[in-house]
């Protein structure tokens, strides 16, 4: 099969579309002919070696995947081959012609593979962040870098689950904050004012997606840093008592898969994607991941 991989670490020059052996599911895996593959920041992190998660090199990428059900391992009776499925792919391999997946749903019927690709990663962690702040009914919660993948999901979310939502984003993007329904303020000097002044007692919660180095005043904002999550500031958690969300060793939100569907059936939910690029311009969409600010989602296209 093609796919991509890389086999030094580097700028996005160092990715290459090579020729892998057909993967095979084992117990409890599907393999997916994959017609999307979704780029994130992670990947374009471990390709830079910014990130490590102990994996030696070469390296395939790609994570968010969505294609066909072609091949079954053992024990598999909630998918069938033919099936359209989005989910992780497993080992990280999902910028392929074919992946494996363990955390795997149906594509709800409305989205095609470029949408449903840009789903898994930015569901999962806006998840479990949410789960690790217990965001329910009632509450109030706030988004620092409320517009991006995992922040727009995030505040969607959250506002199914009944919370109130408050989120920063920059001034560009305000009327994109409020059509996902949170209520926008700007970053910059006075934000907490500016939140204030929409919650006057603080809120209950707060989210830190952006890791701009707010998270003393966020601490303030929601009473104390227990009830303060980053997915992006590590040293800063260390340095404040915050938690830093990391889906490898903390939990993770795989539920959300199975269960955004009804939501983006019923038009409560919906993640826009940007840009698409043939699988054999994955140096471009990796470039373009770095560089570029968009709302939406980055996706390749594979088949």
């Amino acid at each position: 099969m093609k796919a991509a991989q890389f086999q030094r670490f580097g700028g996005p020059e160092v990715l290459e579309i090579v020729d892998l052996p057909d993967p095979h599911p084992g117990p409890g895996q599907v393999r997916i002919a994959v017609h999307a593959a979704g780029v994130n920041a992670t990947e374009t992190k471990l390709r830079s070696g910014e990130l490590s998660f102990g994996a030696g090199l070469p390296q395939t990428t790609g994570r968010d995947v969505a294609g066909v059900v072609d091949e079954l391992g053992e024990g598999v009776t909630d998918v069938a081959v033919g099936d359209r499925v989005f989910g992780i792919s497993d080992d990280g391999a999902g910028a392929a012609e074919l992946a494996l997946l363990t955390y795997r749903a149906p594509i709800p019927p409305s989205l095609g593979f470029v949408d449903a690709a840009a789903l898994p990663i930015a569901l999962e962690t806006a998840t479990r962040a949410l789960d690790q702040l217990t965001v329910s009914r009632g509450r109030t919660l706030f988004v620092n870098g409320a517009t991006g993948g995992i922040g727009g999901t995030a505040v969607q979310l959250a506002l199914a689950r009944g919370a109130r939502v408050i989120g920063a984003a920059g001034a560009a993007n305000q009327n994109y904050l409020a059509l996902l329904g949170a209520e926008p303020v700007t970053y910059g000097d006075g934000m907490v004012d500016r939140i204030r002044a929409l919650a006057p007692g603080g809120v209950d919660v707060a989210l830190d997606v952006a890791g701009n180095g707010v998270l003393p005043e966020l601490i303030d904002l929601a009473g104390g840093a227990s009830n303060v999550v980053t997915l992006a500031d590590f040293q800063g958690a260390e340095k404040h008592g915050v938690h830093f969300s990391n889906g490898f060793v903390d939990g993770n939100g795989f539920h959300a898969l199975g269960e955004i569907g009804a939501l983006i059936e019923a038009g409560r939910f919906w993640l826009p994607v940007d840009r698409t690029f043939p699988l054999d311009e994955i140096v471009e969409a990796h470039r373009a991941a770095e560089t570029a600010h968009a709302r939406g989602r980055l996706v390749l296209v594979v088949g």
